[in-house]
Protein backbone atom coordinates (compact mmCIF):
# COMPACT_ATOMS: atom_id res chain seq x y z
CA UNK A 1 0.00 0.00 0.00
CA UNK A 2 1.33 3.16 -0.66
CA UNK A 3 2.32 5.70 1.94
CA UNK A 4 1.46 9.09 3.08
CA UNK A 5 4.29 10.42 0.68
CA UNK A 6 3.44 8.41 -2.43
CA UNK A 7 1.50 9.20 -4.99
CA UNK A 8 -1.99 7.79 -4.55
CA UNK A 9 -3.15 5.28 -7.11
CA UNK A 10 -5.49 5.98 -9.96
CA UNK A 11 -8.32 3.10 -9.46
CA UNK A 12 -10.83 2.75 -12.53
CA UNK A 13 -13.64 0.68 -12.60
CA UNK A 14 -15.39 -0.01 -16.22
CA UNK A 15 -18.68 -1.97 -17.08
CA UNK A 16 -19.75 0.13 -19.81
CA UNK A 17 -18.59 -2.59 -22.85
CA UNK A 18 -16.83 -5.50 -20.31
CA UNK A 19 -15.30 -5.55 -17.11
CA UNK A 20 -11.98 -4.05 -16.21
CA UNK A 21 -10.63 -2.90 -13.20
CA UNK A 22 -7.27 -0.22 -14.21
CA UNK A 23 -4.92 0.48 -11.37
CA UNK A 24 -2.52 3.48 -12.79
CA UNK A 25 -3.74 2.53 -16.54
CA UNK A 26 -2.74 -1.13 -16.05
CA UNK A 27 -5.52 -3.57 -15.60
CA UNK A 28 -5.90 -5.66 -13.09
CA UNK A 29 -6.83 -9.59 -13.29
CA UNK A 30 -9.77 -10.26 -11.57
CA UNK A 31 -11.33 -13.71 -11.31
CA UNK A 32 -15.20 -14.04 -13.00
CA UNK A 33 -16.66 -14.63 -8.94
CA UNK A 34 -14.88 -11.92 -7.65
CA UNK A 35 -15.89 -9.66 -10.48
CA UNK A 36 -19.63 -9.80 -10.11
CA UNK A 37 -18.96 -8.64 -6.27
CA UNK A 38 -17.32 -6.15 -7.08
CA UNK A 39 -19.24 -4.58 -10.25
CA UNK A 40 -23.04 -5.35 -7.79
CA UNK A 41 -21.11 -3.35 -5.04
CA UNK A 42 -20.39 -0.64 -7.96
CA UNK A 43 -23.81 -0.63 -9.09
CA UNK A 44 -25.54 -0.70 -5.84
CA UNK A 45 -23.79 2.09 -3.85
CA UNK A 46 -24.58 1.25 0.14
CA UNK A 47 -26.13 -1.99 -0.51
CA UNK A 48 -26.51 -4.29 2.73
CA UNK A 49 -24.60 -7.10 3.13
CA UNK A 50 -28.09 -8.99 3.05
CA UNK A 51 -28.78 -7.50 -0.12
CA UNK A 52 -25.60 -8.32 -2.10
CA UNK A 53 -25.73 -11.70 -1.44
CA UNK A 54 -29.46 -12.11 -1.75
CA UNK A 55 -28.26 -10.94 -5.45
CA UNK A 56 -25.41 -12.79 -5.79
CA UNK A 57 -26.73 -16.17 -4.71
CA UNK A 58 -30.44 -15.96 -4.76
CA UNK A 59 -30.54 -19.94 -5.04
CA UNK A 60 -29.17 -20.21 -2.05
CA UNK A 61 -30.11 -19.64 1.60
CA UNK A 62 -29.66 -16.27 3.20
CA UNK A 63 -26.34 -17.82 6.06
CA UNK A 64 -25.14 -19.51 3.02
CA UNK A 65 -25.28 -16.91 0.64
CA UNK A 66 -23.46 -14.38 3.66
CA UNK A 67 -21.19 -16.71 3.74
CA UNK A 68 -19.74 -16.88 0.60
CA UNK A 69 -19.72 -12.67 0.55
CA UNK A 70 -17.80 -12.98 3.42
CA UNK A 71 -14.85 -14.89 1.49
CA UNK A 72 -15.35 -13.08 -1.72
CA UNK A 73 -14.76 -9.90 0.10
CA UNK A 74 -11.56 -11.61 2.54
CA UNK A 75 -10.16 -12.63 -0.90
CA UNK A 76 -10.52 -8.60 -2.12
CA UNK A 77 -9.26 -7.23 0.96
CA UNK A 78 -5.49 -9.63 0.37
CA UNK A 79 -5.19 -7.53 -2.73
CA UNK A 80 -3.30 -3.86 -2.58
CA UNK A 81 -5.91 -2.51 -5.78
CA UNK A 82 -8.65 -3.81 -3.64
CA UNK A 83 -11.09 -1.07 -4.63
CA UNK A 84 -13.95 -1.46 -1.74
CA UNK A 85 -14.70 0.50 1.51
CA UNK A 86 -16.41 -1.67 4.20
CA UNK A 87 -18.76 0.39 6.39
CA UNK A 88 -20.54 -1.68 9.23
CA UNK A 89 -23.00 -3.93 7.42
CA UNK A 90 -22.76 -1.70 4.21
CA UNK A 91 -19.76 -2.31 1.46
CA UNK A 92 -19.49 0.43 -1.52
CA UNK A 93 -16.05 1.90 -3.66
CA UNK A 94 -13.62 3.93 -2.18
CA UNK A 95 -14.73 7.11 -3.46
CA UNK A 96 -11.33 7.72 -5.60
CA UNK A 97 -12.41 4.75 -7.74
CA UNK A 98 -13.79 6.24 -10.77
CA UNK A 99 -16.68 4.45 -12.44
CA UNK A 100 -17.37 4.85 -16.13
CA UNK A 101 -21.80 4.61 -15.49
CA UNK A 102 -21.22 7.55 -13.06
CA UNK A 103 -19.89 9.50 -16.24
CA UNK A 104 -23.00 8.51 -17.85
CA UNK A 105 -25.68 9.35 -15.50
CA UNK A 106 -24.21 12.97 -14.70
CA UNK A 107 -23.76 13.52 -17.98
CA UNK A 108 -27.82 12.65 -18.13
CA UNK A 109 -28.36 15.29 -14.77
CA UNK A 110 -26.50 18.23 -16.66
CA UNK A 111 -29.02 17.86 -19.95
CA UNK A 112 -31.96 17.62 -17.66
CA UNK A 113 -30.70 20.78 -16.21
CA UNK A 114 -30.30 22.35 -19.73
CA UNK A 115 -26.20 22.19 -19.97
CA UNK A 116 -24.66 20.70 -23.44
CA UNK A 117 -21.61 18.46 -21.75
CA UNK A 118 -18.97 18.26 -24.33
CA UNK A 119 -18.61 14.97 -25.98
CA UNK A 120 -22.11 13.18 -24.01
CA UNK A 121 -23.35 11.66 -27.74
CA UNK A 122 -20.82 9.23 -26.80
CA UNK A 123 -21.38 8.65 -23.18
CA UNK A 124 -22.60 5.43 -22.35
CA UNK A 125 -22.23 4.21 -26.29
CA UNK A 126 -21.38 0.45 -24.86
CA UNK A 127 -24.13 -2.53 -23.03
CA UNK A 128 -23.49 -2.70 -19.84
CA UNK A 129 -21.03 -5.85 -18.95
CA UNK A 130 -22.36 -7.90 -22.20
CA UNK A 131 -22.94 -11.52 -21.90
CA UNK A 132 -23.90 -11.09 -18.52
CA UNK A 133 -27.04 -12.31 -17.96
CA UNK A 134 -27.88 -12.17 -14.05
CA UNK A 135 -31.39 -10.70 -13.27
CA UNK A 136 -29.44 -7.56 -11.43
CA UNK A 137 -27.16 -7.08 -14.48
CA UNK A 138 -30.22 -6.52 -16.85
CA UNK A 139 -32.41 -4.72 -15.25
CA UNK A 140 -29.48 -2.08 -14.74
CA UNK A 141 -28.61 -2.54 -18.06
CA UNK A 142 -32.13 -1.79 -19.37
CA UNK A 143 -32.02 1.03 -17.34
CA UNK A 144 -28.93 2.45 -18.38
CA UNK A 145 -30.11 1.93 -21.74
CA UNK A 146 -33.33 3.82 -21.39
CA UNK A 147 -31.45 6.54 -19.80
CA UNK A 148 -29.34 7.30 -22.66
CA UNK A 149 -31.54 7.51 -25.36
CA UNK A 150 -34.10 9.71 -23.26
CA UNK A 151 -30.87 11.85 -22.87
CA UNK A 152 -29.69 12.33 -26.37
CA UNK A 153 -33.21 13.06 -27.14
CA UNK A 154 -33.41 15.78 -25.01
CA UNK A 155 -30.24 16.87 -25.91
CA UNK A 156 -31.54 16.53 -29.91
CA UNK A 157 -34.54 18.72 -28.61
CA UNK A 158 -32.45 21.39 -26.70
CA UNK A 159 -30.36 22.20 -29.87
CA UNK A 160 -33.15 22.22 -31.99
CA UNK A 161 -35.36 24.77 -30.22
CA UNK A 162 -31.68 26.90 -30.00
CA UNK A 163 -31.65 26.79 -33.60
CA UNK A 164 -28.37 24.09 -33.74
CA UNK A 165 -29.27 21.78 -36.45
CA UNK A 166 -26.11 20.62 -37.01
CA UNK A 167 -25.78 19.48 -33.11
CA UNK A 168 -29.48 18.60 -32.89
CA UNK A 169 -29.08 16.01 -35.72
CA UNK A 170 -25.82 14.36 -34.46
CA UNK A 171 -27.47 13.72 -30.79
CA UNK A 172 -30.67 12.20 -32.72
CA UNK A 173 -28.76 9.72 -34.98
CA UNK A 174 -26.95 9.11 -31.99
CA UNK A 175 -30.29 7.82 -30.57
CA UNK A 176 -31.35 6.74 -33.80
CA UNK A 177 -28.07 3.99 -34.34
CA UNK A 178 -28.86 2.90 -30.47
CA UNK A 179 -32.38 1.76 -31.36
CA UNK A 180 -33.28 1.95 -34.73
CA UNK A 181 -36.78 0.70 -34.18
CA UNK A 182 -37.58 3.40 -32.15
CA UNK A 183 -40.02 6.59 -33.02
CA UNK A 184 -39.01 9.39 -30.91
CA UNK A 185 -35.15 9.89 -32.79
CA UNK A 186 -36.58 9.47 -36.21
CA UNK A 187 -39.58 11.92 -35.39
CA UNK A 188 -36.73 14.82 -33.95
CA UNK A 189 -34.64 13.83 -37.55
CA UNK A 190 -37.86 14.97 -39.21
CA UNK A 191 -38.43 17.72 -37.66
CA UNK A 192 -35.19 18.84 -38.03
CA UNK A 193 -34.87 18.88 -41.84
CA UNK A 194 -38.00 20.67 -41.70
CA UNK A 195 -36.60 23.08 -39.39
CA UNK A 196 -33.63 23.53 -41.71
CA UNK A 197 -36.33 23.97 -44.66
CA UNK A 198 -35.15 20.46 -46.46
CA UNK A 199 -38.45 18.95 -46.98
CA UNK A 200 -36.92 16.20 -49.28
CA UNK A 201 -34.79 15.14 -46.79
CA UNK A 202 -37.79 15.39 -44.14
CA UNK A 203 -40.19 12.80 -46.48
CA UNK A 204 -37.37 10.69 -47.10
CA UNK A 205 -36.45 10.55 -43.32
CA UNK A 206 -40.07 9.32 -42.62
CA UNK A 207 -40.46 6.52 -45.60
CA UNK A 208 -37.06 5.06 -44.52
CA UNK A 209 -38.62 4.84 -41.36
CA UNK A 210 -42.13 3.59 -42.51
CA UNK A 211 -40.50 0.78 -44.52
CA UNK A 212 -38.31 -0.33 -41.70
CA UNK A 213 -41.45 -0.24 -39.52
CA UNK A 214 -43.42 -2.55 -42.18
CA UNK A 215 -41.00 -4.99 -42.58
CA UNK A 216 -40.12 -5.82 -39.06
CA UNK A 217 -43.36 -5.08 -36.99
CA UNK A 218 -45.94 -4.53 -39.49
CA UNK A 219 -46.55 -1.47 -38.19
CA UNK A 220 -47.34 1.95 -39.30
CA UNK A 221 -46.03 5.24 -38.07
CA UNK A 222 -47.96 6.66 -34.90
CA UNK A 223 -50.22 9.73 -36.16
CA UNK A 224 -48.24 11.97 -34.49
CA UNK A 225 -45.30 11.35 -37.22
CA UNK A 226 -47.45 11.15 -39.80
CA UNK A 227 -48.90 14.81 -38.54
CA UNK A 228 -45.32 16.58 -38.83
CA UNK A 229 -45.18 16.29 -42.84
CA UNK A 230 -49.45 16.82 -43.40
CA UNK A 231 -48.62 20.57 -44.54
CA UNK A 232 -45.05 19.39 -46.65
CA UNK A 233 -47.03 16.50 -48.32
CA UNK A 234 -50.32 18.35 -48.97
CA UNK A 235 -49.75 19.58 -52.22
CA UNK A 236 -48.32 15.86 -53.49
CA UNK A 237 -51.65 14.60 -52.47
CA UNK A 238 -54.25 17.13 -53.84
CA UNK A 239 -51.82 16.74 -57.04
CA UNK A 240 -52.01 13.03 -57.28
CA UNK A 241 -55.84 12.75 -56.92
CA UNK A 242 -57.58 12.28 -59.68
CA UNK A 243 -60.10 14.26 -60.56
CA UNK A 244 -64.17 13.52 -60.36
CA UNK A 245 -65.88 12.84 -63.89
CA UNK A 246 -67.14 16.05 -65.45
CA UNK A 247 -71.18 16.01 -66.05
CA UNK A 248 -72.77 16.61 -69.52
CA UNK A 249 -74.83 19.57 -69.28
CA UNK A 250 -78.42 18.88 -70.16
CA UNK A 251 -80.95 21.44 -71.80
CA UNK A 252 -81.92 24.41 -70.55
CA UNK A 253 -84.63 23.48 -68.53
CA UNK A 254 -82.52 21.01 -66.66
CA UNK A 255 -84.21 17.77 -67.57
CA UNK A 256 -82.40 15.66 -70.33
CA UNK A 257 -84.84 14.13 -72.77
CA UNK A 258 -86.32 11.03 -72.82
CA UNK A 259 -85.20 9.14 -75.98
CA UNK A 260 -88.04 6.38 -77.14
CA UNK A 261 -87.27 2.75 -76.26
CA UNK A 262 -86.40 0.93 -79.24
CA UNK A 263 -88.89 -2.03 -80.85
CA UNK A 264 -88.09 -5.38 -80.54
CA UNK A 265 -86.78 -6.72 -83.91
CA UNK A 266 -89.90 -7.32 -86.51
CA UNK A 267 -92.24 -5.23 -84.55
CA UNK A 268 -93.89 -2.73 -86.24
CA UNK A 269 -95.05 0.40 -85.22
CA UNK A 270 -99.29 0.12 -85.13
CA UNK A 271 -101.10 3.21 -86.87
CA UNK A 272 -102.33 5.84 -85.24
CA UNK A 273 -105.79 5.47 -83.86
CA UNK A 274 -108.22 7.96 -85.39
CA UNK A 275 -110.88 10.42 -83.85
CA UNK A 276 -113.98 9.15 -83.27
CA UNK A 277 -116.85 10.25 -85.63
CA UNK A 278 -114.28 9.98 -88.78
CA UNK A 279 -115.75 8.55 -91.80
Amino acid sequence: MPTAGDHAPRVALHLLGGFQLLHDGTPVVVPRGLQRVIALIGLRPGATRSHLAGLLWPENPEERALSSLRTALWRLRQDPCCPLRTDGDTVRLDPTVHLDTDELVEAAARVREGAVPRGVTGAGRHDLLPGWYDDWVLLERERLRQLRLHMLEELAGNHLVAGRHGEALEAALEAMAAEPLRETPHRLVVRIHLAEGNAFEAVHSFYVYRDLLLRELRLEPSPAMTALLDDTLAPIRRASRPEPPTRRAGPATGAAPRRPAPHPRGATTPPPSMPRGTP
